[in-house]
């Protein structure tokens, strides 16, 4: 049985849900501080904080899902398809 945490370590899952806070963090950064970043120009220290914390929630979402996905499916299939 594959551990949680081996399976939020796991090269795949880090590299998949970097992705996802890449592209989804990057949408809501433009949705949420676009304005202010591209037109007035008056970004705080604090704003930029949030920005980072932004993309630290969908590479939490993310890597929490792929690891429950991961955990739930290893139990007893080994070397089985997930979908069979």
């Amino acid at each position: 049985m594959k551990t949680f945490f081996a399976a939020v370590t796991e090269k795949s899952t880090v590299i998949m849900s970097a992705k996802v806070a890449l592209f989804v963090g990057s949408i809501l950064s433009l949705i949420n501080y676009g304005d202010r970043i591209f037109l007035y120009h008056d970004m705080l220290i604090l704003d930029w904080i949030k920005i980072a914390v932004t993309y630290c929630v969908p590479y939490c979402v993310a890597t929490y899902g792929a690891a429950k996905f991961a955990t739930k499916h290893s139990v007893g299939k080994k070397g089985a398809a997930f979908f069979s």
